[in-house]
């Protein structure tokens, strides 16, 4: 039987989904999207996760894109309802109510930069290679590319990789602020996995308050940013966990946070 193509780990409160297609650079194709998809889905209703890593099996590739094999034997509808489906679940991927972090372990390249674009955090270990290169197959990046990318490094530094199709490495991913981090390949999944355990140690609600207003406040004026913020706010006023910090606050411990 072969191995899925999705490879699932708990622990602690963080999952770990691994896209597991080395012999392809660990490609997106139908099976791999549709496995991710119900994932993402059935996360959604978790309370005992907290935090989702994404990363790609092997030591070469977090994900080259599309599987360009199995492309080549699609029709022109098949293709379509290929980039209606990654587009889908990279946005679900966004808009997911917990933290999301792609530990970027190798060569991430169109689809594979797009859904890194769509996590909330971009760890990239030094091996990294990212890139929008679709117009080097006359197409455009069809999986949020063209509009995630500005948002996060800007439009003009956006237009520059995505016309000519160039890769960037590690070190330059960082400086224009494409990724958060970097460090060595052996550390990396360390390294994503400290910061899921700091985030594990916040209030459930507080980050899913915090995530929804950051996205929906990006897209709008700061006015209309601000009253975003305001309601988010008023939803943790009423909930025990907010109690739980000022208790634990007064009793110099640790609170105990259930999503309540």
């Amino acid at each position: 039987m072969t191995e899925k193509a999705l490879l699932i780990h708990e622990q602690n409160g963080i999952l770990r989904l691994t896209l597991n297609r080395p012999e392809s650079m660990n490609a997106f194709n139908f099976e791999l999207l549709r496995l991710l998809n119900d994932q993402i889905s059935s996360l959604q209703f978790r309370k005992d996760i907290r935090v989702i890593i994404i990363t790609g099996a092997g030591e070469k590739a977090f994900s080259a894109g599309a599987d360009l094999k199995e492309r080549a034997t699609l029709t022109d509808i098949q293709v379509r309802e290929f980039i209606f489906t990654i587009r889908n679940l990279f946005t679900a991927v966004e808009n997911l109510n917990k933290p999301v972090i792609a530990a970027i372990n190798g060569i991430a390249l169109g689809g594979g930069t797009e859904l890194a674009l769509a996590s909330d955090i971009r760890i990239a270990s030094m091996n990294a290679t990212m890139g929008q290169t679709e117009t080097r197959l006359a197409i455009i990046p069809g999986a949020g590319g063209t509009q995630r990318l500005p948002r996060i490094i800007g439009p003009g530094k956006a237009k520059e990789l995505i016309f000519t199709g160039r890769q960037v490495g590690a070190q330059e991913a960082l400086d224009i602020g494409l990724v958060n981090t970097i460090c060595e390949p052996d550390k990396l999944m360390n390294e994503c996995n400290n910061v899921a355990s700091l985030i594990c140690e916040t209030g459930p609600i507080a980050i899913e308050q915090a995530k929804y207003a950051i996205n929906r406040g990006m897209d709008t004026d700061i006015h209309t940013g601000l009253a975003i913020e305001s309601n988010a706010y008023w939803l943790t006023i009423p909930t025990k966990d907010r109690m739980e910090g000022l208790t634990a606050f007064r009793e110099k411990r640790k609170p105990v946070y259930k999503g309540e």
